[in-house]
């Protein structure tokens, strides 16, 4: 049998550090990437005679070379990390005798801006639901019942996200044990397998309540065959829990409905969630926590897309409330300056 390109079997060390890989609790997903990137990086390097534990700096600027020649730059980025942190745990192992990518410069992804809405966008949105449900309301019968159950379980999609700024993956994961409604608290796994508590705030809590109590036993009763009931929160039509691609479909469909602005994702709950909170006066290292970030680094990306922030460093500025012209203003308020 033909040895597939990148399979770990050909590669023993590839093999050694995804299974340390998975003693560490990385997600499938990531193995299944870091499999990827690292095994073709080794194909490449094996079909030209390269060893890999010494390969020479012409070695490497080739390999980038063929790495960025049709690829996304932030696929080569992820590629890249992949394979950085392949050599550095070979070195720790003492399976090489250094990391040969260290004195490689590679090129950096440009810092973009996460895109957010406004608090009125996200009120749009909800609106948008109850207005779905007010017709399946008047529509009535068995298909405005489950057509009502639907919109309670996506309003309570869009307040938990909104609320507790949780990645898509965290709403797909979350089971119905993780859900605390007395406390106002659901525990999600987040990157790495780490584990957070989200908070809910009122309307997240009612939501969830709705679905839980109401619309999840109408979803239920849909379920064919004789398997076990699924402890998910969020169920599709078919009392099925609903994957990552299943609620990005659900939430795209809404945002649609509601004519947000393109480019919106499920994703922008999050960076809005994150905003927000800064707006409202809230410590950074508190939302990097809430964020389950690892390093605060991640989370200061949001103090430059928070123009609250941005008006209230700029009134700390000693210039900042003195006329320079007659007639000016305060940036912040917009009144003449005094």
């Amino acid at each position: 049998m033909t040895p597939v390109a990148g399979d770990p079997a050909t590669h023993p060390a590839l093999q050694r550090f995804l299974q340390a890989l998975q003693a560490r609790d990385a997600s499938p997903e990531t193995r299944r990437a870091y499999a990827t990137a690292v095994g073709a990086y080794l194909d490449w390097l094996t079909d030209r005679g390269v060893d890999w534990r010494r390969p020479a700096r012409a070695d490497l600027r080739a390999y980038l070379a063929h790495l960025g020649a049709g690829a996304a730059r932030t696929t080569v980025a992820q590629r890249l990390a992949a394979i950085r942190s392949f050599h550095r745990w070979a070195t720790r192992e003492g399976l090489a005798p250094g990391d040969p990518w260290g004195a490689i410069a590679t090129p950096r992804l440009p810092r973009r801006l996460p895109r957010v809405l406004e608090a009125e966008h996200i009120e749009r949105l909800l609106a948008t639901i109850d207005e779905q449900a007010a017709d399946a309301t008047v529509t009535g019968g068995p298909r405005g019942v489950l057509a009502v159950a639907l919109a309670q379980r996506d309003a309570a999609i869009v307040e938990t996200a909104y609320a507790a700024g949780l990645r898509i993956s965290e709403l797909a994961a979350a089971d119905l044990g993780a859900v605390d409604l007395r406390r106002g608290e659901i525990r999600v796994l987040g990157k790495g397998r780490k584990e957070r508590i989200g908070l809910l705030g009122r309307p997240a809590i009612a939501a969830l309540q709705r679905w839980l109590e109401d619309g999840r036993q109408v979803v239920l009763t849909r379920r064919r065959g004789a398997d076990a009931l699924p402890t998910a929160v969020f169920l599709n039509q078919n009392g099925m829990a609903m994957g990552v691609r299943g609620l990005r479909y659900r939430l795209d469909r809404l945002v649609s409905a509601a004519g947000l602005p393109s480019g919106v994702s499920p994703h922008t709950l999050r960076h809005s969630f994150a905003t927000h909170l800064l707006d409202g006066g809230a410590d950074l290292r508190v939302v990097q926590e809430l964020l389950g970030h690892e390093n605060l680094a991640t989370t200061q990306i949001y103090t430059h897309v928070s123009p609250g922030r941005l008006r209230e460093a700029c009134r700390a500025h000693p210039r900042a409330r003195r006329a320079t012209t007659a007639g000016s203003t305060d940036p912040g308020t917009g009144r003449p300056d005094r």
